[in-house]
């Protein structure tokens, strides 16, 4: 029995802003808005929808919220860089100049940033 395992996921996240959060993940990061509905933004997130929920306050997560697998962690850095996204850095050891952590052994590269509302976002490359 597949239960789950051959339905399609959706991802969600949360805004307490739509306009700002919708030239974020839109204009910024390019994703193709394909609804601005009551209740949230719809994104296509290369075949995966994602819903920025509308809510009255985004509480602070201290964990990744959404993430993006990348086959080249720094090019994409660089090219968010150039859209003004910001990433962080929470001198971990291992993590360069540019916010990139490299885990132990090298079996994968992480790299942070927030959207408007300080969900925690993610790229990797394994």
């Amino acid at each position: 029995m597949s239960l789950l395992a051959s339905s399609k996921i959706a991802a969600f996240s949360a805004t307490a802003n739509p306009e700002r959060a919708k030239t974020f993940y839109r204009d910024q990061l390019g994703l193709k808005l394909v609804s601005d509905e009551t209740y949230a933004l719809v994104f296509d997130a290369n075949g995966t929808m994602l819903r920025v929920q509308k809510v009255k306050e985004v509480p602070e997560a201290k964990y990744t919220t959404l993430g993006w697998n990348v086959p080249d962690i720094a090019a994409k850095v660089e090219e968010l860089e150039k859209a003004d996204v910001k990433f962080e850095r929470y001198g971990f050891p291992g993590q360069d100049e540019k916010g990139i952590w490299t885990a132990p052994g090298g079996a994968a590269k992480v790299a942070w940033f927030k959207d408007p509302d300080g969900n925690i976002l993610s790229l990797a490359q394994f």
